[in-house]
Parts: C-alpha cells; structure tokens; sequence
C-alpha cells in the first residue's frame, strides 16, 4: 500500500468523502427570461444549514490537505523569513512634520509616526495600530489624515473586512480620543482650515459611498449636515482635500463618467460649485494649482489629455490644453509641481514617467533598465520643490522608492525592500514574450524564473491573468513568490485584453460584448508556453482572483485539458445572478463594465461565459477555491455554489477544495 511523504495512506485519502450540498430548485427571473438556481439558498449568511455546509467544506479541505501540513509550514516559515521584522517607511514631509510607518518584530500592524522638522528629531507615535487590535481576529485602521494644525488625527477603523470604517479622532498633543466617532464610513476625511471641520463619506446599505457629509467637532454625527447626495446608484461618492491645500474636491464616478464639485478649505460653510457637470463617457480627474484646475480627461482623447482650467469658471468650454492625445501613449497620471510637471505615461504596455520643465517647456523621461518592470509616481505632498518622489519594482527586483531631482535629472535610492535569508536578484531571469490571440492581436506575456532553470523543458508554471476595469497587472516583485521560483516554477503574467497595459483600446476590448477576448486571450498565452516548451499541460497552473478568479473559471470551462491545476480566489463566478441583485454591493455600479443583464442581448452574452452557469459534465482540472464569509466585494456564495455545482456534475477524480475564512473579507 503506497504511503504518502508525511505518512497518510492513499486508501485513507480516498475515504475522506466531500460534503454533498443539497439542491433546492429555485427560479430566478427577470424580464423575458429566468434560470433555476439549485444552490440559491446558500446566499442566506446567518442560515445553520449554509455555514454547516461552509463549515464541512472546510473541514474536508483540512483532511484532505493533513498530508501537506509540513510542507504547508516550511513554506509558511520561509516567506516569513524573509520578511525584516523591525521593518520602516521611507519618511514623507508634510506640513513641517516627517511621517513614516514602522513594524516591530513580534507584532503584526503597522505603528504610525512622525518627526518635527528634521529626521533627528524626537519620535512622535501618533498611533499604534498593535494595541488596538488586541482581542480583534480582525483588524485595520486606515485613511490616517492630519489636521492643518498638525494637532488632531483622524483614521478610520474597520474589524471585520466589509470596508465599513468608524472614523475616530485623537488630541496629539495629549494622545486622548475625542468623543467624536463616525460611524458606517469610507475611512478617511478631508480637513478645512479651520482644524474643526471635516468632510467625509458614508455608505448605503449596499456599501456604496453616496453622501459626502459636513461634521464639525464636538457634536453628535447624527447632527452632520449632508453636503453632496448622489442618488444615481451608478455613481459612487468621495471626498479628498487638493495637494495645494486650498481645495477641497468632492468626487462622483462611474466607470465610464466621472464628476467633480469643489469648495475652498478656507471657506467650509460656503457654496459647493460643480467644475463640469457629468456626461456620459466623459471622465476627468481634477488637481489644483495656485490660479487653475489642472485635468486629466478622455474630453476627444481616447488616451486621455492634460488640459487646464481657471478655478473662477472651470467648466469645459474654458479648458485648455497642456498635454496633447496621442495614439500609442496612455497618459494614466500627472503631479503638479510649481516649477515642474511629472506624467505618468504607458508606451508599449510599460509604463514611463516624463518630466516637463514650466519655466523653458524642456522634457525628458526617467531611464529604466528591466525587461519588465512597473514604476509609478508616489505620494509628494509638496508643490514647491524640485524632488519627485516614484516608486519602481520588477519581477526579480524588489520593491524600491527613489527620490529624483527634476532639475539635474540625479536619482537616489531611498529604500530598497531588503528580503532576508540570502535573496540575490542576479540568480533570476525576467523576460518578456508575445502571444498571439485568436483574432490576431499580439498579447504581451511577462516571466520570471531561475537562470539555472532547464530549458526548453516542461517546467511547472503559474499563470496569472486578470483583465478587467481597465487595472493594468503590473509585473512586480513579491517575495512570497521565491518559494515557488526555488523549487523550479515559471511564473507568468498574462497581459490579457480588459487591463489598460496597451492603451484605452486594449480595455474596451476586453469589457461588455468583447469580455471573451479576455479569456481567449489567457488561452493564447497558455499555448504559447506550452508550444515553446516552457511548461507542458501536465504542469501548467491558471491564477486569478476576484475577476481574475471570473477569468481561471472561464478557461476551466472553456479549455479545462489545458491545465494542471487552477487556484480561484475569491472568484466573482456567477455574473448572471450577481449582476440581476441590485442589493448587491458594486453591482449597479458595474453595468458599464460587464454590460446590464436586465437587457437581452447582454443576458445572453453574460450567461455565456458565466462560470457557474456554464457547468458541464465533463472532466476538470484539480483545483483550489478560496473565499471570505464577510466579503463585500465578492460574496462568499459565489464560489460555494460554484464548487457545490462543480462536485455535482464534474467526471473526474481530481482534487477540488473550498477554503472559507470565516473571519475575514475580500483581502482578509
């Protein structure tokens, strides 16, 4: 009888029975058209029969994985490893202070601090995270913003992963809590001038923010006074204060249509006026700068434009432009500076930042060597200076922050992320290769591996795709990543159409009836491996996550010989009943992304590619699916019905495992 490495048997193995869900038949209905749903009842979160079932899930997900336990905690011991315990933030100066984060060795959240005026002064801990979170399975405290007086903190607090902040403040000068607490929030605010006023975002019961309220200290929130509304449920709210300090922006946007309204910081109590009323595929994003606006917008640029605008009547007609469209250049970000402007650019499916002089109109851009890497601007609070500070990691080069003085065009590296036990970047290879899709487009793949590596030869490789939103996946280091390189992994990026890496094109063609080009395309880049010898269908990996999970469960369906194994986590799998629920946090917000299912042609579309609908009986790849029962994004009954339907019909033997956290959310 064959015995497994850590000495379970393969008769034991084979006894370990998977829950069985059972089938409710319940009939969902919109117009014209309607589904029977048997796993439907599983949406109830507070229901014995659902978390019972959640609960076996997890328990046969623990048999079965007892084998792997050692191994489970090698790996587990050697990322932590690697991870500089007593680890700090390259400070930033604000307002006179230095700010920066630290982790200490033995905790696990981050302690906030900051220095007055020099980075030798005295430290100032203005909150430590560590003793909060004491008691919380839990925790995050997040949108930390300083008063304009330097005195008071607010940050917000969330301890269960749905992203609903209470909002606390803090005397820094005797480290008291005020009695003020706002609850059901985004997280952050925006301060007025008058260190007693703040702006800040609330959620309706569906999580979207759609109230920008007014609260001054001292007084009951249930006081606040509602300064923007926005009732489109299509649109979603927020609030943030301009890098000038004078302005304070309240924003509305959709994914296809933005808005912007603004009041002075100086001026709380004053009039709310509108830079330029929403329209539909408009988008734009406003900074301020002494007398103008400065915009970056799609206004007749598909790649987007630099334009300005007077505060005094910044509505479209007078804007102007600073940076023209271009065809084969994305212009994705911008940071104002008073001698110098800083764009973040995308040529070619890699990202760049150009420097532009106000005074003489002189540009250059920063030089990067790797064949694959992701910079982009960072946090620079400041307008007057010549020191732009950006942000730079490749697959095989850990994450780096860099000052850069725009005048005599000198870099300094600030911090590299240090990885512990021995990490040497030149034992790696990165490179880049080009797959081509079905109807012909040339899709971009990034890899990295050990230089020491056979090849050709069928090497096991991890393929991760996402695709949608129009997020560029950017290739970046993570260290966690060395203990899958080390034992003789590829790992691989798909750049696949419904990101941004190629320009706006490459989004739209990727979204609503073009969505499944974005799963071809992930096929072509599996081909490609598989044909240049990489990898082979035998040791090849899919990877994705949240619409990235919607993607690996695609190509399950589609292509499930193509793959070894697939781990989907927390996979957005039922697009059909998801986008039907306008109860559902994001999902009206969503229709401009995967198209309204309440139309027929987009049903139809949808219901073609759901991956939950699209079960069959046949054979399918081992896989790992992961979930959170808190998780606001992607409901956790998503991926149980999914897996619940997969036991059900599919033809094979190989593993399929649901891992539940019943603590946490989205990114718990």
């Amino acid at each position: 009888m064959g015995m497994s490495e850590n000495g379970g048997s393969k008769k034991e193995k084979m006894s370990i029975v998977p829950p069985v869900a059972k089938k409710i038949p319940y009939v969902i209905k919109s117009d014209g058209f309607q589904r029977t749903d048997n796993y439907y009842w599983m949406c109830d979160r507070e229901s014995p029969d659902v978390l019972s079932y959640l609960n076996a899930e997890n328990f046969y997900t623990e048999q079965i994985l007892k084998d792997s336990k050692d191994l489970r905690k090698k790996i587990f011991e050697e990322i932590i490893s690697r991870i500089k315990k007593n680890d700090k933030s390259v400070p930033y100066k604000e307002n006179g202070y230095y700010y920066y984060h630290r982790y200490e060795e033995i905790f696990e959240y981050p302690v906030y601090c900051r220095k007055e005026g020099s980075l030798n002064a005295a430290e100032e801990i203005i909150l430590d995270v560590n003793r909060m979170a004491r008691g919380y399975d839990f925790f995050q405290a997040a949108g930390l913003r300083v008063s304009p007086s330097n005195k008071l903190l607010s940050f917000g607090i969330d301890t269960l992963g749905r992203r609903k902040y209470d909002i606390h403040f803090k005397d820094l000068s005797t480290g008291e809590l005020l009695k003020d607490i706002l609850p059901n929030t985004t997280g952050s605010v925006a301060w007025a001038d008058d260190n007693n006023t703040v702006f800040y975002t609330v959620r309706d019961s569906s999580l979207r923010p759609f109230k920008v309220l007014k609260h001054k200290l001292g007084t009951s929130y249930e006081e606040d006074v509602e300064v923007y509304r926005e009732d489109d449920e299509t649109y979603a709210a927020h609030v943030y204060k301009s890098k000038s300090k004078k302005i304070i922006f309240i924003g509305s946007y959709s994914t296809l249509s933005t808005e912007y309204s603004y009041l002075f910081a100086s001026d709380p109590d004053g009039e709310l006026k509108v830079i330029q009323p929403r329209r539909k595929n408009l988008e734009y994003t406003a900074a301020h700068a002494g007398d103008h606006f400065f915009i970056l917008t799609n206004y007749g640029a598909k790649n987007f434009r630099l334009m300005s605008a007077p505060v005094e009547e910044p509505s479209i007609e007078n804007w102007k432009e600073v940076i023209p469209h271009r065809k084969d250049v994305l212009l994705e970000n911008f940071e104002v500076f008073n001698k110098f402007l800083a764009l973040q650019e995308r040529r070619k499916g890699l990202p760049c930042i150009k420097i532009i002089s106000m005074t003489d109109n002189s540009e250059h851009c920063i030089d990067f060597e790797d064949a694959a890497y992701t910079t982009q601007i960072g946090y620079n609070p400041e307008l007057d200076t010549d020191v732009l500070r950006f942000e730079y990691t490749s697959l095989a080069t850990p994450h780096s922050t860099f000052d850069y003085n725009m005048r005599d065009r000198e870099k300094t590296l600030l911090k590299r992320e240090e990885v512990l036990g021995g990490f040497n970047p030149e034992e790696y290879h990165t490179e880049r290769l080009f797959a081509p899709a079905a109807d012909g487009t040339i899709i971009p793949i990034s890899l990295v591996y050990k230089k020491d590596l056979k090849k050709p030869g069928g090497n096991p490789l991890m393929l991760y795709g996402y695709g949608a939103y129009g997020i560029s996946t950017e290739p970046a280091f993570y260290s966690a990543r060395l203990s899958l390189l080390d034992r003789g992994f590829i790992f691989a990026i798909a750049h696949v159409r419904g990101g941004q890496e190629l320009g706006r094109s490459w989004y739209e063609d990727g979204k609503l009836l073009n969505k499944k080009n974005t799963f071809t395309d992930f096929i072509s880049c599996a081909e490609l491996l598989i044909k240049q010898k990489y990898t082979s269908s035998e040791k090849l990996f899919a990877l994705g996550g949240s619409a990235g999970g919607l993607l690996v469960g695609a190509v399950a369906n589609m292509r499930p010989e193509l793959f070894k194994g697939i781990i989907a986590f927390v996979p957005f799998v039922d697009v059909v009943t998801t986008m039907l629920d306008e109860t559902i946090p994001l999902t009206t917000g969503e229709y401009d992304e995967w198209g309204n299912p309440n139309i027929k042609e987009f049903y139809e579309y949808i219901l073609s590619y759901s991956p939950y609908d699209n079960v069959e009986p046949k054979s399918y790849p081992a896989m790992l699916v992961n979930a959170g029962l808190h998780d606001s994004q992607v409901q956790y009954w998503e991926p149980a019905k999914w897996v619940a339907k997969l036991r059900a019909l599919k033809k094979d033997n190989n593993l399929l495992l649901l891992k539940i956290d019943m603590s946490t959310g989205h990114s718990g």
